[in-house]
């Protein structure tokens, strides 16, 4: 098995925000908002393993990706 990686995270991540971006000012249905469910469950699945394998809190794992993807400024130098 691989392991996986913080960057593993950051690619699930930026999928998710941009079908969540498509769709937040859309009506709900099912069909229109699924692309957006599934991507947010995979990145979900992911941050989950990641934390397991590396032992740490999930919710932390899962706050510093999405710091990372929403505000990658902050984290230059």
């Amino acid at each position: 098995m691989i392991a996986m990686s913080f960057d593993d995270l950051i690619n699930a991540e930026r999928p998710a925000l941009e079908a969540h971006g498509a769709v937040k000012n859309e009506p709900y249905s099912a069909e229109t908002w699924k692309p957006w469910f599934d991507a947010a469950a995979d990145f979900q699945a992911k941050v989950t393993k990641y934390a397991k394998e590396q032992g740490v809190d999930r919710v932390s794992v899962e706050m510093d990706v999405k710091k990372a993807v929403r505000h990658p400024a902050e984290d230059a130098p």
